[in-house]
């Protein structure tokens, strides 16, 4: 079942200016956005997405955390960095990728991506999601 909403999430993701899809019962969710708030807006809005399958153009580590805490089922990452693949796999989240990275670049692509690095050495995904909030607050001001 999870391969199916996987292939249909991965179909769109590639035929679309999607940067994130999710795929599953009943169910398609797509967005446009850049970077995390996607993931985070399910979050806080306690949507159940435990049957879908997501399709993503850039999986960094706090997007994993993400993933992970949404309890999705696979994942399909056209680029994904080392630390978020460990994460996934740590979960047993089935994960599908194009390219795998040492670590997410930052859009100027002159350093890391804040979330990446904000999340660098954490390994609970609570104490993640708390670092990403941090880290976006910091970056609107």
């Amino acid at each position: 079942m999870g391969n199916n909403y996987k292939n249909q999430a991965k179909v769109l993701l590639s035929q679309s200016d999607h940067t994130f899809v999710l795929c599953g019962p009943d169910v398609t969710i797509a967005d446009n956005r850049r970077g995390v708030r996607p993931l985070l807006d399910l979050w806080e809005q306690h949507i159940d997405v435990s049957s879908c399958a997501a399709a993503d153009k850039v999986v960094g580590k706090g997007a994993a955390y993400l993933y992970l805490l949404l309890n999705i089922r696979c994942l399909y990452a056209q680029v994904i960095s080392q630390p978020a693949l460990a994460v996934l796999t740590e979960a047993n989240i089935p994960v599908e990728f194009d390219l795998l990275v040492p670590a997410i670049q930052n859009r100027a692509k002159n350093g890391f991506c804040p979330i990446e690095t904000a999340v660098w050495s954490i390994q609970d995904p609570t104490e993640a999601l708390s670092a990403i909030y941090k880290t976006i607050e910091a970056l609107n001001k």
